[in-house]
């Protein structure tokens, strides 16, 4: 086993940091040292030991970690180097050579460095010890030195000063969902929202049967219809900024198990608060450390939001490929966008593809979702060891509800029209506007009508004058469809 050598802090030779860009021309191999021994890695890789190791022994599948736990991790990583410097822990060539290996992770730069597989150890150990290497390496290049030296700048003693995988991994699962949450899903989901109410406030007028138990029921109108469905991705949205508060709060600082052993008094409170200055999120140290690390409680909650979203997005999906249903044997209420041929056999034909994909990435969620709640129950004692699953499920939930919101209404909610003369057909031929008569005439009276206009095949108002009880001036000062609306929307 190979022993540490010397960090070069310890001489009296202060190293000078140089503008050397990212890239490594060796190849072949060379070595690397953790504390069970030598390993060969690639030449022209940044990663040490701990990362070859975990590279050989949980080659699994095709799943990698998601770039952005990395990008979050430099954030992590710059924090603290920043915080050890004021507290006289890391001297300024140092933690200036930390900080521009850091910036280049958080950048993306170093995306190639970050190759390791989801399904490793639960803690996501391999996962830190992957960036501690990289930036240790990188910064080593830097400052002159030689890779797989850990001199002058350690993976462990250095850039991991203060920290254990334990605190540093769910920090950075949460700084990774915080910026997917706001980088990119609400504001698709809110660009959405939007369009689904300017179609609604443009269909106000337009009155329409309603359906109830998938049968027919009393009119409202497709503004009314369209208005609901915004109302729910709405409410989607609020569940999914209420779940940021359990985010915003970090559990660095808390070390091994919470205690916050190995990191200086003040410590988490420092740490937290500049991960805030440098993301421009109001993250906090987490008040129970305990919590922060023996559960993932918060990312249970903020994916159940998206699983949420989910939800509303599945019956609006389903809601219009219902109605768009035909063209001549369907409901046929709504023309959806013509994107692509529907049919390799059948000449034009044309499918609700949008609607599909919509309801396919919602069943991709809620499945994700399922396995989120099961890995956070899964914390034992002092630390819940399913971390890369729950992160893994929830940036690949962000992303395909996201992408898939932009789509949907890209390609197909923006450019949905209505087929007016459907839709009045469908009123005019309802017998359900019958529920209108019975204040007057009473609902057994009413329902006898409406049984005898099934029945017969006849219109409504041919089987309520056939029955005697309303004259024809009652049936139409009384069954008049525009009145029977409401509003069902406040302040309307």
């Amino acid at each position: 086993m190979t022993s540490r050598p010397q960090d070069a802090s310890s001489s009296s030779e202060t190293p000078t940091l140089q503008n050397i860009p990212i890239g490594l021309m060796a190849t072949g191999t060379r070595q690397e040292f953790d504390s069970m021994g030598t390993v060969d890695v690639p030449a022209d890789r940044y990663w040490g030991a701990q990362t070859e190791r975990s590279l050989h022994h949980f080659d699994i599948g095709s799943d990698r970690m998601p770039k952005a736990v990395y990008h979050a991790y430099g954030y992590v990583k710059k924090a603290c180097a920043l915080v050890n410097h004021v507290a006289g822990r890391l001297p300024v060539w140092k933690k200036d050579a930390i900080i521009r290996a850091a910036d280049e992770t958080i950048s993306g730069a170093l995306d190639d460095h970050y190759p390791l597989f989801v399904w490793q150890t639960g803690s996501g150990t391999q996962s830190n010890m992957n960036v501690n290497e990289v930036i240790s390496n990188r910064a080593i290049q830097l400052l002159g030195g030689k890779l797989g030296s850990q001199r002058p700048v350690g993976p462990n003693d250095d850039v991991n000063m203060g920290q254990s995988s334990n605190d540093t991994f769910p920090t950075a699962m949460h700084i990774a969902a915080i910026e997917a949450i706001d980088g990119m899903l609400v504001p698709q989901v809110s660009k959405l929202a939007d369009t689904i109410e300017r179609k609604a406030d443009g269909w106000m007028d337009v009155v329409k049967i309603g359906r109830t138990h998938l049968e027919d029921a009393v009119p409202l109108t497709v503004g009314q219809e369209w208005h609901g469905w915004a109302g729910q991705v709405r409410d989607a949205i609020a569940a999914i900024e209420a779940s940021r508060g359990g985010l915003y709060q970090l559990a660095v600082g808390g070390t091994a198990v919470g205690t916050g052993l190995t990191a200086p008094k003040g410590f988490s409170k420092d740490v937290a608060g500049k991960i805030a200055e440098l993301t421009g999120k109001p993250f906090v140290t987490a008040p129970n450390k305990f919590v922060a690390q023996g559960s993932l409680d918060a990312m249970v909650r903020a994916h159940s939001a998206l699983r949420d979203l989910a939800v509303a997005l599945m019956k609006i999906a389903n809601d219009m490929r219902w109605l768009a249903s035909g063209p001549r044997c369907g409901f046929g209420e709504l023309k959806l966008p013509d994107n692509e041929p529907g049919s390799s056999i059948m000449p034009g034909k044309v499918n609700p593809t949008q609607c599909e994909a919509m309801v396919m990435i919602c069943i991709q969620v809620m499945g994700n979702d399922s396995a989120v709640a099961f890995a956070g129950s899964q914390g034992n004692f002092e630390l819940n060891a399913m971390r890369p699953i729950i992160i893994n499920n929830f940036l690949h939930s962000a992303r395909i509800l996201a992408d898939g919101c932009a789509k949907f209404r890209e390609f197909s909610v923006e450019g949905t029209e209505l087929k007016r003369d459907t839709i009045q057909s469908y009123v005019e031929g309802s017998v359900m506007l019958v529920t209108a008569l019975s204040p007057v005439i009473g609902y057994q009276n009413a329902a006898h009508i409406a049984e005898k206009a099934i029945a017969e095949g006849t219109t409504l108002k041919a089987a309520a004058l056939a029955s005697g009880k309303v004259t024809e001036e009652q049936f139409d000062q009384i069954v008049r469809p525009l009145d029977m609306i409401g509003s069902g929307l406040a302040g309307a």
